[in-house]
């Protein structure tokens, strides 16, 4: 039979208001002996206290919202480990919606976050619309935004700088002797993914001092495995003779391999491909996939930490970019 409050009160030989006091962290009616006492109980007898109790006692809910357009995918999957471990320490739920990138359905979960009183919001990897935002501020909790960013509504973000990371990628491929580059990438009219990485792409190239015309631009409207497989397809149609790939996302930099490979077309032999998250698909594709890391986990810890911060002081904290870094595997073959 699990521990009750009564049989810790009567363990630490306190009364139960006092017992109550110290777990919803009342400042006044006991001593530090007695809370030493006390949390001593608690740990013996192993008590947990019922969260609805307490919620209506200090009118938390020791709950977050966290909302993803696809809690399935590999980058989400690590973003959510990260906000997880943070939330659990400090001894709170987690509420995980999977938007699928519908605007209803994201209203929806707001408006039940809302009904859940969750004490603050985590919004990932999605656009923030006005009709978000609206929402949001409705709601009067601290939230944070992980993986996008927003210009319009100054909520506190933690993300990688996409552009720079996407200039990093291309320029390893010129350093490692590639002239002619192809970009294989998501919805130019993302504007959290798609159109900075593009153009991280595109002022690289011209920082070398190499030909755009030389170095086309594949776009699908996604990041997805079959998003890679199609456009590598469209790719060597095109016969443009390029000799490196940066893909715009592992997933579509994985689509590209496998079809390289239905094609007989050795990677990285006859063609370089990198990368561009470092998800744990990259260390097992054929050949090991060269890929720029977005520290995923960390970007969910950090984000959870920030959001916990704006919950304890009331005040948003400041944004954080996070740094991106070049793994090298065996996908970019060195032509100089």
């Amino acid at each position: 039979m699990k521990p009750t409050i009564k049989d810790v009160a009567k363990h630490a030989n306190v009364s139960i208001a006092t017992v109550s006091r110290i777990l919803n962290h009342t400042s006044v009616g006991y001593s530090a002996k007695t809370e030493k006492l006390v949390m001593e109980a608690v740990k013996e007898l192993d008590y947990r206290p019922n969260a609805v109790a307490r919620g209506l006692i200090n009118n938390k809910t020791q709950t977050i919202g966290v909302l993803f357009p696809d809690v399935s995918g590999m980058l989400t999957s690590e973003l959510l480990y990260g906000v997880e471990e943070v939330a659990h320490r400090l001894g709170h739920s987690v509420i995980f919606c999977n938007t699928s990138s519908s605007g209803k359905k994201t209203l929806d979960y707001l408006q039940l976050l809302s009904e859940k009183r969750v004490e603050g919001i985590i919004f990932g990897s999605s656009v923030l619309t006005e009709a978000y935002y609206e929402a949001i501020v409705a709601m009067n909790v601290p939230s944070v935004l992980v993986s996008t960013k927003s210009k319009k509504y100054q909520l506190p973000y933690v993300k990688v700088d996409d552009k720079d990371a996407a200039y990093t990628a291309t320029a390893y491929l010129i350093q490692q002797g590639h002239r002619r580059i192809a970009m294989l990438s998501g919805n130019p009219e993302d504007s959290v993914a798609g159109k900075p990485r593009i153009d991280g792409f595109k002022e690289a190239l011209r920082d070398y001092g190499l030909k755009g015309e030389d170095s086309p631009v594949y776009a699908a409207e996604g990041f997805s495995y079959e998003d890679g497989r199609s456009l590598f397809e469209r790719l060597i149609e095109a016969a443009t003779g390029v000799t490196a790939v940066f893909a715009a996302s592992d997933e579509i930099a994985v689509g590209a391999l496998s079809t390289a490979y239905q094609m007989n077309i050795r990677v990285p032999t006859e063609l370089s491909i990198i990368g561009y998250d470092n998800l744990k698909i990259s260390e097992m594709a054929i050949p090991p996939l060269t890929t720029v890391e977005q520290p995923l986990w960390e970007m969910g810890k950090k984000a959870a930490e920030l959001l916990f911060e704006g919950m304890e002081t009331g005040t948003p904290g400041k944004s954080i970019i996070m740094p991106h870094r070049i793994i090298e595997r065996q996908s970019v073959k060195q032509l100089v």
